[in-house]
């Protein structure tokens, strides 16, 4: 098990595609997030957290294809610790996400999407629309006459106050 880490922020820059050997996709670009607070003096703080991050499989392919610099996107995923050599011969490291979930947070005006807050999770809820939960049908025949649950949307996506004018890029 994992802690699991949430960013929710802007791309820095557009997604980079590649493929491995093995023919996996894999995405990798970097989420600028801010946290506003008012030091002991009362004066308005601003930190910015930059944060690289590798997406994997279909979900990279999906990411390539809608996002781009300046989305807002939420990441889940965990923190892995990267070290290689670089070459001048220094050992280099840093911390990125490994996405295991994304969700695209731009409207569809925004970006250009097929639809508002759709966004993509590798356990199968490829844009579908956001937060669906599912109700007990009545009877089969309800539904479609199969006994399945029939989905109803609730919007519970919370608003995240980023100031376009603060955002570094």
């Amino acid at each position: 098990m994992y802690n699991k880490v949430i960013m929710v922020g802007n791309l820095t820059r557009d997604i980079e595609l590649r493929y491995l050997p093995s023919g996996s996709a894999i995405a990798k670009s970097a989420v600028a997030t801010s946290y506003k607070y008012k030091s002991s003096t009362g004066e308005q703080k601003d930190e910015v957290c930059f944060l690289d991050f590798n997406i994997f499989g279909r979900s990279a392919e999906v990411a390539n294809q809608y996002l781009k610099k300046g989305s807002k996107v939420l990441l889940e995923g965990r923190l892995v610790f990267e070290q290689w050599t670089a070459q001048d011969g220094s050992t280099r490291s840093r911390h990125s996400l490994r996405v295991d979930a994304m969700k695209m947070l731009d409207s569809k005006g925004d970006s250009g999407m097929a639809g508002d807050n759709q966004g993509y999770n590798p356990q199968g809820t490829y844009n579908q629309p956001a937060n669906i939960q599912y109700d007990e049908p009545s009877s089969p025949a309800s539904y479609g006459g199969m006994n399945q649950a029939k989905p109803r949307v609730e919007q519970r996506i919370p608003e995240i106050d980023i100031d376009e004018d603060e955002i570094p890029f």
